[in-house]
């Protein structure tokens, strides 16, 4: 059905496509657009993922089979049943175990990608920080969460005038009928964004986590209500206040201050030569050996080890349960005996407690974290169409 640069989409892979996001959407019960509509939608996703298929294969962008099984171990986890048993779990779906495994590789590829392409070259400033911290001040409130829909009509590149103001006048016209029509099948119908074959969902975010260019218009809307068209340089918005709810929390949290040495298990030490080798390391540093040294040089915790071990002031949740049970049982400066987790063997050193006041700490993280993300779904967008508008497709 298309021939995309060196490569193509089947008749198979687009109604294989088609049929999975009918039934999704049946789920959801949106109403569905015109079957033609539809079609093209599915097919432009799919074009769209062929040419980025095609990229990561030309840059070697490889995802081993340990991505894979690791994406399986945590789908299988959350649905509470071993690895070993997704086959037939998926079997019982009528879902093929093979093609599932296939897929889950294509989204890791594309994950990799965006990574490599987009996310990996995205910067926030120390003033475009502060900046945003004084808006966010004026902005929804951080113990309120909102749930989102949202339509994209994008502004392609080198548009005309006469363009844009034929784009301009379908965002009001899909904004006229969005009073009496179903907003998830007109943004099924006619959203350019990503989530458009999810009926624009956005699904529920916190005030911060808006994205910026509709977090000033959010608090406007009562549940329900949909927005006017907002022009921004990518496109016009519609977004749809589907619900709000909010959350009260205490700022104040107990933080723990501590460092650790990791050690993996590999086919030249089981699990009782780690033990052993970290026991032995824990008997040399209460000799005054130094925890920082044996850390740098042989914790398999990469993001730890260059700075000694140490994993800096954390909150509830950072570790695993059973590294916060070991925590929680050490006295400042005593170092535990080794233990494991599922990353691995640990021994781990108190070095303080303290309770904080989160709440400029937390609200320059959130900034932080929703800057470089609003820039990053803008960043997403330009890059998927230059790569479209850079492909032949016929």
């Amino acid at each position: 059905v298309a021939i995309v640069n060196d490569g193509v989409v089947t008749q198979s892979d687009l109604d294989e496509q088609t049929a999975m996001i009918v039934d999704r959407l049946k789920e959801q019960k949106t109403q569905l657009p015109p079957a033609d509509v539809l079609r093209k939608q599915v097919l432009d996703r799919l074009v769209i993922q062929e040419v980025q298929f095609q990229r990561a294969d030309r840059i070697g962008l490889k995802v081993n089979d340990e991505q894979v099984n690791s994406a399986l171990s945590d789908i299988a986890q959350r649905n509470g049943i071993a690895l070993a048993q997704l086959p037939a779990a998926l079997s019982q779906q009528g879902i093929e175990y093979a093609g599932f495994r296939d897929n889950i590789r294509k989204e890791i590829t594309l994950q990799m990608l965006r990574q490599r392409d987009v996310l990996s070259k995205i910067s926030v400033t120390p003033r475009e920080l502060e900046q945003f911290i004084e808006r966010l001040k004026k902005l929804p409130s951080e113990k309120d969460e909102y749930n989102l829909a949202h339509i994209l009509l994008a502004i392609p590149p080198d548009s005309t005038q006469s363009q844009v103001d034929e784009i301009s006048k379908r965002a009001q016209e899909i904004y006229e009928r969005s009073k009496t029509e179903d907003f998830s099948r007109l943004a099924v119908a006619y959203s350019n964004s990503q989530t458009a074959l999810e009926g624009g969902a956005l699904g529920w975010r916190k005030g911060p986590e808006l994205p910026t260019v509709l977090a000033e218009v959010v608090v406007s809307l009562k549940p329900g209500e949909v927005s006017k068209p907002l022009a921004t340089p990518n496109g016009y918005h519609l977004v749809k206040l589907v619900a709000m709810r909010s959350t009260e929390g205490s700022p104040i949290e107990d933080q723990v201050h501590a460092r650790h040495i990791l050690m993996k298990p590999n086919t030249l030490q089981d699990d009782a030569t780690v033990k052993q080798k970290l026991s032995s390391v824990r008997e040399r540093i209460l000799k005054g050996e130094d925890f920082a040294a044996f850390a740098s040089s042989m914790s398999e915790d990469p993001g730890s080890s260059v700075n000694g071990g140490d994993t800096g002031w954390t909150g509830p949740g950072t570790f695993v349960p059973e590294f916060e049970s070991v925590l929680a049982g050490l006295k400042d400066n005593d170092i535990s005996e080794p233990f494991q987790t599922q990353f691995g063997w640990h021994i781990v050193q108190l070095l303080g407690r303290r309770q904080f006041d989160t709440t400029e700490e937390s609200l320059r993280q959130r900034a932080f974290g929703q800057l470089r993300e609003s820039k990053a779904d803008e960043e997403t967008e330009l890059w998927l169409r230059r790569l479209r508008d850079e492909a032949f497709v016929e």
